[in-house]
């Protein structure tokens, strides 16, 4: 009698573990498409490792975004090629890029918006240990960029004006910015163009800099949006909050300066406090469109 007993009790108890289980996985799956169905509703922005991307940063952590009552998410990615990758897939609505990337997607039928031109900065910095001091010493050197983008655009443009011949320079797609740093600081490259912080980190290493688009009047930032991404009444009220939300972060980041939001640089940029501290007086400016000149080269060179 008491065996039969055991076993149903052991059965019953399997049985209530099992009903457990298939509870669980129900609500585990009830959860994940409710999560999914946000993540679809929100609009989605990619962003960078790069202080281009700091008002959206400061944005999303002042909660600027939310006060305005609309669901805004930014979506890290560690290079430009995933990031607009992601944007081609439809993964995302917006994504901070430059302008050849946009007008080389525009170029391949994808419908775009620049929401807005950004600070973004590059500096062609060359390894100290290379003993380049010139442009024109790049014969035969190996120098990192993003191939269809600003630094290939940039790359280029510092091989003609020193008068060489592309063959003669080795460019090599390195996508990352920090992978691309640390090559550096391994001796792997020659030379290479980095946004900032990055930059500031290869200068504190004593890399000299032979170039840079700001002494250029080179700008070639921008966030851009997938046209049929803003398509709705719920879209156009995203993104009019965006726009919002960025100018508010704007003002915050030139009212206090970039050291108050030194955490939020360290935190999504990985890098040290030693580069915090040197980084260059960086003035960021409210929602404005790209100049027109600086889409006509990128249009050209592509």
């Amino acid at each position: 009698m008491k065996k039969i007993l055991c076993i149903i009790f052991a059965c019953v108890l399997l049985a209530s573990c099992s009903e457990s289980f298939e509870e669980k996985q129900r609500i585990s799956r009830a959860e994940r498409i409710r999560l999914a169905k946000e993540d679809s509703a929100a609009l989605k922005i990619g962003v960078l490792p790069t202080m281009d991307c700091l008002p959206l940063y400061v944005a999303k952590e002042r909660r600027l975004f939310d006060t305005l009552g609309v669901d805004i998410r930014l979506k890290p990615y560690n290079s430009q090629i995933d990031c607009d990758a992601a944007l081609l897939k439809g993964r995302l609505e917006g994504s901070v890029t430059d302008l050849v990337k946009g007008e080389g997607m525009k170029q391949k039928g994808t419908a775009l918006r620049y929401a807005t031109a950004t600070s973004a900065r590059w500096q062609f910095v060359a390894n100290r240990l290379s003993r380049i001091n010139e442009l024109k010493q790049l014969t035969d050197k190996l120098v990192a960029m993003a191939r269809f983008s600003a630094t290939h655009l940039l790359a280029e443009l510092c091989i003609d004006s020193a008068r060489l011949k592309r063959d003669d320079v080795f460019l090599v797609q390195i996508n990352d910015p920090n992978i691309c740093l640390k090559m550096l600081q391994n001796n792997e490259l020659d030379a290479m163009l980095l946004p900032e912080p990055q930059a500031t980190s290869a200068r504190l290493w004593k890399n000299p800099v032979l170039f840079d688009t700001e002494q250029r009047d080179i700008r070639l930032g921008v966030i851009a949006f997938r046209e049929k991404g803003l398509q709705g009444k719920e879209r156009s009220r995203q993104y009019a909050a965006f726009l919002k939300g960025y100018n508010a972060a704007v003002d915050s980041i030139n009212r206090y300066g970039i050291q108050s939001y030194a955490p939020l640089v360290k935190k999504y940029m990985k890098v040290d406090e030693k580069t915090i501290r040197q980084l260059p007086k960086i003035k960021y400016t409210h929602i404005v469109a790209p100049r027109e000149k600086d889409v006509l080269r990128a249009q050209k060179w592509l």
